[in-house]
């Protein structure tokens, strides 16, 4: 059976079961703060479980992008290592919000697997909550009575906390599992050992398939258990996994799921599969590794230096390094790969199709970066190889991390090269920076959470924000968290004013009061679904009605920039063309970023169309016309513009600024009429990321304060130069007479040197076969005595110089050394000149032929050119 056929029959076999099915979230998390990405396909369900809102259905079935690569669920080193364990895998699930439990669970899947997909009853094991007497949980007898229904008591097994109790994280929804696990052995192999003793013992073929988890509970802060307001069913089986079985495969790597992507990536490395094992692993990892690539810049995410961004720049360089070692690949190559990616999901996540041509130049354009990276460490891993050598065999931990860190080399490549070369690596130093650094990163990222306190129960948070800046709420919630050593409160109401930060738009800042006090909403944001408005302190009275009030005028700025980035990213469509698509924004009462796919840089041209046609909307004066509650496929026929990367429910809300110019799917706050705006003026263009360009923008009073600055700039300009009839032709002027006098003096400087070297070269002394120069000079500028130096040095053979300058009135010193003399003298220029600069209270190094060294202390001039004698006299007379 194809993998595309096993999906449909999963999907289709739930559906039947009255199931909703449901598209994908994205895999890049954007309002849940302890996950960056989704790990699992109950991610997106979590408010249901905390009842925080309500599902469309009862009970609901998808296949989830997921991505495990961060946090607890982590298993990059493994990929590609092993054979089932991957960064990107779907995960085929089935839920029940308060309707069906364990019963209709653990019947369905049995039927599923035995009777849908005729996998051998008699390979297959449960296992089930064994009990933990830390948190006072007795053994799942329900489940294990339910098993022993389906299968003998022999093949069920009493599971641990770890195994057989599922938590997404430190706290939130959890509950006790029921794994089922398959032996994929031969029958010769399980003769001799039963598939019961390896059940999680990572036997490659022993393998858990599916996982029935039984949300009962809310881990709290302080680790305890909470019962849920209803009990839920949160299956999660492994796509993969589920091919490799029902195909009859050893391993996930031999699916169709992989074996295209692998027999492509074999055929350009001319190598093939299954022959040695070096070259598999690297095929396994980058047949792996395109896929979490891929689906991570579809869903908005591109590589970068930062969170999210470079978990998935460092999956694409682990990819390109594998190839680069172990392939032989010196040229870009995983950008090639997308296509046929997109066309193995074409109909199950349209995304890659949508996207291709993009996501492959985003590719590239980091494969290139990164192979000239990959270059510079290999260049830089040479010369710290010969100095190992020369020193005691030994690379440092410090020197292997920062291989590591800065050009992607893991330990492992490191030791290998270092092995070849006859040396060893310092394995404990390098294990000590890297938990330096882990502890650094998530010192940085450190906030804690108290458990919710909750004050009265709503169904669900009224949003009032578009009609009113304010409203009369309770507090229904709320808890301290303390961000980075700073105690701070969120509160949730249930009627809210406040926009929480989201699609790119700022969340709202304002006050509580209820008239006794007013305390100060810094902050508000979503956490899931969510809204949480953040405060430096509570009010006295909880349970009181409180007057929510939002800053107007913030508000209003903002809205003015947002509005704008909805006219911004028509008009650049117009002007740059169709592929335009936003990629990311910033939307604050200041000022407007935009993101969105271009390869080229902007022209002034362009960019003075796209600011004409913007602002011939805004004087259109064209009024918001904003629905709500459309369905989204009427939404779609309307020509709303979507966002790749965006979670979408079945009902959206459309904004249009004239049905012809701009139609956009988006949830933020808006002008009444363009008019508002008053004017837009782009500040900056340029580039963020490979395919991705920039824009930065004002609106309103800034950009009209932006033109007044300018007028005044000019005038000043102008009245400096006693108005002249052509003020850009009159500064063109004055520019050419700036560089003809700049040849000048640089022509005179160097006739000054000249004469210099004369002097210098006259006091060169010859010493037991080394010519040695060592003086003051006068000189007009540093560049005339680094050129005085190397030319003396293509001059003069066996030459030591040693020249204290004083350049314009500070003290600077130049060390040449001949190559010859570096070697058979083991002289290094950068070295002594450390020791010279401190005569001149100055620093500075360079490399062993040649440094140089600048200072504060003109009157060292003579002492360093005593110091230097006498350590050239000790080295020369030796």
């Amino acid at each position: 059976m194809e993998s595309k056929e096993i999906r449909k029959r999963f999907l289709r076999f739930f559906e039947e079961k009255q199931h909703e099915i449901v598209a994908s979230a994205p895999m890049v998390i954007q309002n849940d703060p302890t996950l960056m990405f989704t790990n699992a396909g109950m991610n997106q369900f979590k408010d249901f479980f905390l009842g925080n809102s309500q599902p469309s259905s009862n009970r609901i079935t998808d296949t989830q992008k997921c991505l495990r690569v961060s946090g607890k669920h982590n298993d990059l080193e493994e990929v590609g290592m092993d054979t089932y364990h991957h960064t990107m895998f779907e995960m085929l699930g089935n839920w029940s919000f308060g309707d069906y439990f364990k019963k209709e669970a653990i019947e369905w899947a049995w039927k599923l697997l035995t009777k849908e997909f005729k996998l051998p009853a008699d390979r297959m094991y449960a296992s089930v909550f064994g009990g933990d007497e830390a948190d006072g949980l007795e053994m799942d007898q329900e489940a294990f009575d339910y098993w022993k229904e389906i299968i003998p008591e022999d093949r069920i097994i009493s599971g641990s906390k770890k195994d057989n109790f599922w938590e997404m994280g430190d706290t939130g929804p959890c509950g006790p599992c029921s794994e089922i696990h398959i032996d994929l052995r031969s029958d010769e192999e399980a003769a001799k050992v039963p598939g019961r003793d390896l059940v999680n013992m990572d036997h490659p073929q022993v393998v858990e398939v599916w996982n029935l988890v039984f949300m009962q509970f809310n881990r709290l802060a302080n680790g305890s258990l909470q019962n849920l307001p209803a009990q839920h069913v949160d299956t999660g089986m492994g796509f993969e996994r589920l091919a490799m079985a029902i195909q009859g495969k050893k391993s996930n790597y031999d699916t169709d799921v992989f074996s295209p992507l692998i027999n492509f990536i074999a055929e350009s490395a001319h190598v093939k599969y299954g022959e040695n094992e070096k070259t598999d692993i690297a095929l396994r990892v980058i047949s792996d590794h395109i896929r979490a690539i891929a689906f991570a810049i579809a869903d908005g995410q591109l590589p970068s230096n930062n969170k999210a961004g470079y978990v998935i720049r460092r999956i694409l360089r682990r990819a390109v390094r594998y190839g680069y070692t172990f392939l032989g690949f010196k040229e870009p190559f995983m950008n090639t790969m997308v296509p046929l990616l997109a066309e193995q999901f074409d109909g199950v996540f349209p995304e890659l199709v949508a996207q291709k041509e993009f996501i492959s130049k985003v590719i590239r354009e980091e494969e290139l970066s990164f192979l000239r990276t990959l270059d510079k460490g290999l260049a830089k891993l040479e010369i710290i190889t010969n100095q190992a050598k020369n020193v005691n065999g030994l690379i440092d931990g410090k020197t292997v991390f920062e291989l590591y860190d800065t050009y992607g080399f893991p330990f492992d490549l490191t030791s290998l090269i270092a092995r070849e070369n006859e040396l060893s690596v310092d394995e404990e130093g390098f294990k000590k920076e890297m938990e330096i650094q882990k502890n650094r990163s998530k010192k940085a990222a450190e906030t804690s959470a108290g458990d919710w306190v909750e004050l009265k129960r709503t169904e669900e948070v009224q949003f009032l924000g578009y009609e009113s800046l304010s409203a009369k709420s309770s507090i229904v919630k709320y808890r301290e968290i303390d961000e980075k050593g700073k105690k701070l409160f969120q509160i949730v109401l249930d009627r809210t004013p406040f926009y929480a930060e989201s699609g790119g738009q700022v969340g709202d800042t304002g006050y509580l009061s209820d008239g006794d006090k007013r305390i100060s909403i810094i902050d508000t944001k979503k956490e899931n679904n969510l809204t949480i408005h953040f405060s430096n302190e509570l009010p006295e009275n909880l349970e009181a009605e409180f007057d929510a009030v939002v800053n107007s005028k913030k508000r209003k700025l903002t809205e003015n920039n947002h509005s704008a980035t909805h006219l911004l990213h028509a008009a650049l469509r117009q002007v740059l063309g169709p592929h335009v698509q936003q990629k990311g924004s910033l939307v604050n009462e200041k000022v407007l970023r935009f993101d969105f796919s271009h390869f080229s840089k902007m022209t002034d041209e362009e960019i003075d169309q796209v600011e004409k046609i913007v602002n011939q909307k805004v004087r259109e004066n064209i009024s918001l016309d904003e629905k709500r509650n459309v369905p989204i496929a009427e939404a779609q026929e309307m020509g709303a513009m979507a966002l790749f990367g965006e979670k979408y429910g079945d009902f959206v809300r459309v904004i249009t600024f004239d049905k012809d110019y701009s139609v956009e799917l988006c949830g933020g706050t808006h002008v009444p009429a363009t008019g508002t705006i008053g004017l837009m003026k782009i500040v900056s263009e340029g580039s963020v990321a490979a395919g991705v360009r920039r824009i930065e923008a004002i609106t309103a009073d800034r950009a009209e304060e932006y033109y007044t600055k300018q007028n005044k700039l000019v005038a000043q300009v102008n009245e400096l130069l006693n108005s002249p009839k052509d003020l850009v032709k009159a500064v063109e002027t004055l520019i050419k007479e700036k560089q003809e006098l700049t040849k000048t003096i640089e022509s005179v400087n160097l006739e000054k040197a000249g004469a210099q070297k004369d002097v210098l070269q006259k006091a060169i002394k010859p010493v037991n076969g080394y010519n040695v120069l060592i003086a003051e000079a006068q000189l007009p500028d540093a560049e005339g005595l680094k050129k005085l130096s190397f030319e003396l040095k293509n001059e003069i053979n066996n030459l030591i110089m040693i020249v204290a300058a004083d350049i314009a009135g500070k003290p600077q010193i130049s060390i040449m050394i001949s190559e010859e003399l570096v070697k058979s003298l083991n002289l290094h220029a950068g070295n002594l000149i450390k020791e010279l600069a401190k005569e001149i209270k100055g620093g500075g190094g360079g490399q062993p032929f040649y440094a140089t060294a600048g200072g504060k202390d003109l009157s060292g001039l003579p002492s360093v050119v005593t110091k230097a004698k006498e350590i050239i006299d000790g080295i020369t007379n030796h």
